[in-house]
C-alpha cells in the first residue's frame, strides 16, 4: 500500500471529479461528501509520504512500471513533499468553506464547480509531483483551463477578468512548452533527471540552444505566477473569482509555480548551471527587488479588500524569486520556507475577507468600521494573518522574512533587504489602517439597524466558513512556532541538489 502513495494523492481527487460529474447532475446532496473524502484521503497520505521521504530519502514512483526515460516518473523528496501537504491541506478547509460560500454564489452550479475544483487539484498536485517535462505541461494545462472556468463562474467582471486570464496564461504555457521543445532538441529526453545528467554529462552549457530553453521556460513560469511586470492577469482575475475560487487559486498556484521553477533550475539544469556559469542571479534579484517594490506600493493604493490582497501576493512573489535566486542556502531555505507560510497567509486573509463579503455585502475597506464587534471571531483570524504578513513572531512570517533577509546579507544584497523591509511597513500601514477602521467605528445604532435590514445578516459567518479560517489563524502560528523542523526538511532537500550546492 505504501509503494502507492503517490498514485492514491493524484487520483483521489480525479476519480472524485469523474464521480462527482457522473452524480452530482442526478443526486446533488453526494457532490461535498465526496470531495472531502477525497481531499481528507489525499492529506493523509501526504503527510504519511512525508514521513516516508523524512526517514528514507527520496522515493521515486513508475507510472506502469516502466522505467526512464522512456516512462513517467513521480519523484517526491523533502520539497515536495511539504508541498503536497500544504496543497492538500489548502484544498481541504477551502472544501468545508465552500459548503455556504459556493452554495451562495453559484447555487445552480454545484456539480460544475466542485467538478472543476477538483480537477483543479489534482492539476496542482500532478505538477508538484511529476518528474517528466511534458507531463509537466500537461498537468499546468489542467491546473489553468479549470481556473479559467472557476473564475469565469461568478459576475460579467469576472468573465473579462478570465478572458485577460486565458490569454495571458496560454502566452505562459506556449513559452514553456517551447522551451521543453529545445531541451528535447538537445538531449532526447523529456525526464527532468535525465535531461540534468545529459546536460551535465555532455558538456552541453555552452549551447546557446540550451540558453533559450531556460529563457523560454522561465519566462512562461513567470507569466503563470504573475511576477512583475508580468502580473497582469492577476489581480482582476482573483478580485472578481467567487470567494471559494478565490481561496483556493490565490494561495496556491503562484507557489506552486515558484516550486516548479525551483525544480527546472536544480534538477533540470542544474545549479552549476545557473548560479556559476550564466550569472544572472544579481540581475534576477534586482528584477524581484522591483516585483516587492511595486506590489506594495500598487496594494498601498487600492480601497477594494480583495483587490488589495492580490497586489500583496504580487509582492510576496518578489520575495520568493529573489530568495531562490540569491543563490545561498540560507536565502533558498527562506524563499521556500515562504512557500509554506505564504500559502497559508493567503488563504488566512482570503478565508476572512470573502466572510465578510459573505455577512455584510461590503468590499471596501472604508466599509469595514465596526468589524470587531459584529464578527470579532474573524477579524481575529484575520489579525493574525495581517501580522503575519507584516512579519510580528511568533508568526511564520517573522520567521520566513528573517531567513530571507539573512540570505541576502550573505549575499551582499541590500537592495532586496532595503525592499523587504519597505514592503513590510507598507504591509504594516495596509494592515493597521484596516484595524484602525474596524475597531474604532462611528457608532449609531439607528445607522447599524438599517444596515442589518439591508443586508440581512450580522454576526459571525457560519461555522463552516468560521472554523476553516480560525484552524488556517492557528497553523500560521503553529508554523511559526515549528519552523526548524519545516527548515530542517528544507535543508535536507538542499543537500540533493548538485556537488557545489549553492554559491554564497
Amino acid at each position: 500500500m505504501a509503494d502507492q502513495y503517490p498514485a492514491i494523492i493524484l487520483l483521489a481527487p480525479l476519480f472524485a471529479a469523474i464521480a462527482v460529474s457522473l452524480l452530482g447532475g442526478r443526486w446533488g446532496s453526494v457532490c461535498l461528501p465526496i470531495v472531502l473524502a477525497a481531499l481528507g484521503l489525499s492529506l493523509a497520505v501526504s503527510v504519511a509520504l512525508l514521513g516516508q521521504v523524512a526517514a528514507g530519502g527520496e522515493v521515486v514512483y513508475k507510472l506502469g512500471g516502466w522505467p526512464r526515460p522512456f516512462g513517467i516518473e513521480f519523484r517526491i523528496d523533502p520539497l515536495n513533499a511539504l508541498l503536497l501537504i500544504v496543497v492538500t491541506t489548502v484544498s481541504l478547509l477551502t472544501a468545508i468553506y465552500s459548503i455556504r460560500a459556493a452554495t451562495t454564489e453559484t447555487p445552480d452550479k454545484l456539480p460544475q464547480f466542485y467538478t472543476l475544483f477538483l480537477l483543479l487539484v489534482t492539476g496542482l498536485l500532478g505538477m508538484t509531483l511529476t518528474g517528466d517535462a511534458f507531463n509537466l505541461y500537461v498537468l499546468v494545462e489542467v491546473a489553468s483551463l479549470t481556473s479559467y472556468a472557476l473564475i469565469a463562474m461568478h459576475s460579467k467582471r469576472a468573465v473579462l477578468a478570465s478572458f485577460n486570464y486565458v490569454i495571458m496564461g496560454t502566452m505562459g504555457a506556449s513559452f514553456y512548452l517551447l522551451g521543453v521543445g529545445y531541451l528535447y532538441i538537445k538531449t532526447g529526453s523529456l525526464n527532468m533527471v535525465d535531461i540534468g545528467e545529459i546536460l551535465r554529462g555532455s558538456g552541453l552549457y555552452g549551447s546557446k540552444t540550451i540558453l533559450v530553453a531556460l529563457m523560454l521556460i522561465l519566462v512562461g513560469l513567470w507569466i503563470k505566477m504573475a511576477f512583475f511586470p508580468l502580473h497582469g492577469w492577476l489581480p482582476n482575475a482573483y478580485a472578481y473569482a467567487p470567494s471559494s475560487t478565490s481561496c483556493v487559486l490565490a494561495p496556491l498556484v503562484t507557489k506552486v509555480t515558484v516550486y516548479v521553477m525551483v525544480r527546472m533550475m536544480m534538477t533540470v539544469f542544474g545549479p552549476e548551471y545557473i548560479f556559476s556559469f550564466l550569472e544572472w542571479s544579481p540581475i534576477v534579484v534586482w528584477m524581484a527587488v522591483i516585483a516587492i517594490v511595486a506590489g506594495s506600493i500598487m496594494a498601498l493604493a487600492q480601497i477594494n479588500l480583495k483587490k488589495m490582497l492580490t497586489y500583496l501576493i504580487v509582492a510576496e512573489v518578489g520575495y520568493m524569486v529573489g530568495g531562490v535566486w540569491m543563490a545561498n542556502e540560507t536565502a533558498f531555505v527562506g524563499a521556500f520556507y515562504h512557500v509554506v507560510s505564504d500559502a497559508f497567509m493567503t488563504l488566512c486573509l482570503f478565508l476572512a475577507a470573502g466572510a465578510i463579503i459573505f455577512q455584510t455585502g461590503k468590499h471596501t475597506i472604508p466599509e469595514m468600521e465596526g468589524l470587531f464587534r459584529k464578527m470579532p471571531w474573524t477579524m481575529v483570524g484575520f489579525t493574525i494573518a495581517g501580522l503575519s504578513m507584516i512579519g510580528v513572531p511568533p508568526t511564520c512570517g517573522f520567521f520566513s522574512k528573517w531567513y530571507l533577509i539573512s540570505g541576502a546579507m550573505e549575499a551582499g544584497h541590500w537592495g532586496y533587504v532595503v525592499a523587504l523591509l519597505f514592503s513590510s511597513l507598507i504591509n504594516a500601514i495596509l494592515f493597521f489602517r484596516i484595524f484602525e477602521v474596524a475597531y474604532f467605528p462611528k457608532f449609531d445604532p439607528q445607522e447599524e439597524s438599517a444596515e442589518e435590514e439591508t443586508t440581512g445578516r450580522a454576526g459571525e459567518p457560519p461555522a463552516t466558513m468560521l472554523g476553516p479560517l480560525l484552524i488556517t489563524a492557528a497553523c500560521l502560528l503553529l508554523i511559526g512556532i515549528f519552523n526548524q523542523e519545516i527548515v530542517t526538511l528544507i535543508r535536507q532537500a538542499v543537500n540533493t541538489f548538485g556537488p557545489i550546492g549553492f554559491i554564497g
